[in-house]
């Protein structure tokens, strides 16, 4: 039996696991035997759930093994009756009966459900049981093994190149790290598993160094502790492209049943079919790490005088961003101690997100007290950077926008003044990132395209312009932290970026000013940029059918007026549509494909409205300019306004 640790304490919960016979529920009410709760297992097999208390007992835990057809509702009262008697009221009930997937629900899900004529129970709460559940088993095992068949299809060339592993800092990260790498084993796909955390761009890399078909991250990047998530990257070591998602999750639709072959961890390291990676990987990446660094001199010039502050929040970049910091020639980089020991609990910040001031106190008073004016932060898996700049007397977090317009300008500039700027210089940024970056780009001569959010599509965009000689991509970033510089990676990375950004925060100390002085410079060149993005909540069980409802109440009525100003353009990136709304016309974007609007206003500003992917949430998206800071802030205050009626 599969024996794989949940990373929450249920003490004194009941748990009750149907269809605990079976494989994968019976591992599961192992599981949470093994995290402290009263485990109820049920099956019409009577004799392996009676079986599989027993092992449980023996080694400390509580279960109790019951026969029962729980698709009867008279047999689960008659068993509900005899959990209460012996365990208590049920907290938790994960439902893999009649051969489903199991899963837990909610108290209002489950009356619904019953409403419905289905078979739901409890879950302890949305965010904790439903996604430890499917972290472990189907976010990790069931997954991996569809996986591996995609690979599989693609034939024994591709099954040689072999498979990437990768893990962070989070609680058992390691162990489902390790566990995916034996599933790959045994279906026959050579690994090469990381020894230890690692920074996620180092596995993109990584992917393209050794030649791999593909690689896998476990990983929930900046998200709160409770959470863990699993990435999956292809031959060009970006995300997995659509096409070849659409496989796993049509190959997972069909695994009703729970059936897993995992390899002996010890035994595939003997036979060469797991390698682990460790200092010989690093070397390589930290070498194309700084083959990126521009202006050399700048650095040196500033290097005796120049401090700054870093922190990894307990997370990857512990290790890799010092080193390549202290290579770059940097001779004062001081590191926030309480968060430079790795820890997947993060007890010193409420949430690991670079994006969040809040995090930073500790870097702050640091930085006050070593007389630093450059404060840099690194999200757990090392993907994400964000910074705090001195202004005044106090620090200023910029934000993810303001960053790539900062670090988009000043490349321009370093590689022109160290002859470095390549033929046909381009950028990238998403549909949601700041127009103050094309801006940027034109006013000195390079392309801009966009690209729909996510590091996939830009790294896709980058390949294509490479590719046909169209373009030589010297940045690509959107507006959530995400930066990607050079061809060794093709995703977001916080490693490369870290250097990039404090090369720059040198180079600008070298002329007498901080980041946010270089800023409000460049607000005075291109003119003033603000963006505000609003999340629209929409929870509950009716909520993605308000999501989708609106979205289609702004397609059969696209508005020509929003918050009193005159809507310009109608943009649809489903079908790629653009109509001027004053002649009529239509024309056609080169994206297409994705469900969301945009409007262009009479103003300058463009709003975006999408919904989220992943939350029950539709995402507004005001991006302002104007002649001043004021200017642009009544915009997006006006425009806010607007939006937050959408939610009706």
């Amino acid at each position: 039996m599969l024996n794989l640790p949940l990373n929450v304490d249920f003490s004194g919960k009941v748990v009750v696991v149907t269809g605990a016979g079976g494989v994968l529920c019976g591992t599961m009410a192992r599981a949470f035997a093994q995290a402290g709760a009263k485990v109820a297992a049920l099956d019409l097999n009577e004799e392996a759930v009676k079986a599989l208390a027993d092992e449980c007992k023996a080694e400390g835990f509580v279960c109790e093994g019951y026969q029962a057809n729980v698709l009867e509702p008279e047999a689960l009262e008659a068993v509900h009756q005899k959990v209460l008697a012996d365990l208590g009221p049920c907290d938790i009930l994960v439902n893999g009966a009649g051969g489903n997937n199991p899963r837990a629900t909610t108290d209002n899900e489950y009356q619904h459900e019953q409403q419905e004529g289905q078979k739901g129970f409890f879950e302890l709460d949305a965010g904790g049981v439903d996604f430890v559940f499917k972290l472990n088993f189907q976010g990790t095992l069931l997954p991996t093994q569809a996986f591996a068949k995609v690979i599989l299809n693609e034939g024994p060339e591709a099954v040689k190149k072999g498979v990437a592993v990768c893990f962070d800092c989070r609680n058992n990260s390691d162990v489902f790290a390790r566990e995916a790498a034996c599933i790959m084993a045994a279906a026959g796909i050579p690994v090469r598993l990381f020894e230890s955390l690692r920074p996620t761009p180092e596995l993109s890399f990584a992917i393209r160094e050794y030649g791999c078909i593909a690689g896998i991250n476990v990983t929930a990047s900046h998200n709160p502790k409770e959470y863990n998530g699993y990435k999956v990257y292809w031959e060009d070591g970006a995300q997995l492209p659509p096409s070849h998602a659409d496989q796993v999750a049509k190959i997972m639709a069909r695994s009703d049943v729970f059936d897993v072959t995992v390899a002996d961890y010890d035994k595939a390291v003997a036979d060469g079919l797991i390698t682990i990676m460790g200092a010989e990987t690093d070397e390589k990446f930290l070498a194309n790490v700084m083959e990126q660094v521009n202006d050399q001199a700048a650095v040196d010039a500033v290097a005796d005088t120049f401090k700054m502050v870093y922190t990894p929040f307990h997370g990857t970049g512990y290790k890799l961003i010092p080193e390549a910091l202290k290579r770059l020639g940097m001779k004062h980089v001081i590191c926030v101690p309480e968060q430079m020991v790795i820890d997947g609990n993060f007890p010193t910040v409420a949430s690991p997100n670079p994006e969040n001031p809040e995090g930073f106190y500790l870097a702050v008073e640091l930085a006050n007290q070593e007389g630093a004016d450059f404060i840099l932060g690194s999200d757990p898996d090392a993907d994400r950077v964000g910074i705090m700049v001195r202004a005044g007397d106090g620090f200023k977090v910029l934000t993810g926008n303001q960053t790539g317009v900062l670090l988009l300008d000043y490349l321009i500039g370093a590689k022109q003044r160290t002859g470095k700027m390549p033929a046909n210089p381009t950028a990238l940024k998403t549909i949601v990132t700041t127009e103050m970056a094309r801006k940027v780009a034109e006013v000195n001569g390079l392309k801009c395209y966009d690209t729909f959010t996510g590091f996939k599509f830009l790294a896709q965009k980058k390949d294509q312009l490479e590719g046909s000689g169209e373009g030589n991509v010297i940045m690509s970033y959107e507006e959530s932290y995400g930066y990607m510089l050079g061809s060794f990676v093709r995703d977001k990375d916080a490693v490369t970026a870290a250097v990039a950004l404090t090369e720059m925060a040198a180079w600008y100390a070298g002329q007498g000013m901080t980041l946010y002085d270089a800023l409000l410079a460049l607000y005075e060149k291109y003119g003033f940029y603000s963006e505000r993005t609003l999340n629209l909540v929409m929870p509950g069980l009716d909520g993605l059918k308000k999501m989708a409802q609106l979205m289609a109440d702004l397609r059969e009525k696209p508005p020509v007026e929003i918050a009193g100003v005159a809507v310009k353009e109608q943009k649809d990136y489903k079908d790629g549509s653009v109509v001027c709304v004053e002649c009529g016309s239509k024309s056609q974007m080169e994206l297409s494909g994705s469900n969301v609007l945009r409007y262009e206003m009479a103003d300058g500003t463009s709003l975006i409205v999408r919904p989220s992917g992943t939350e029950p949430k539709v995402k507004v998206y005001i991006l302002a300019n104007g002649t001043t800071r004021e200017e642009c802030d009544a915009k997006v205050e006006q425009y806010a306004a607007w939006a937050e009626s959408l939610k009706g």
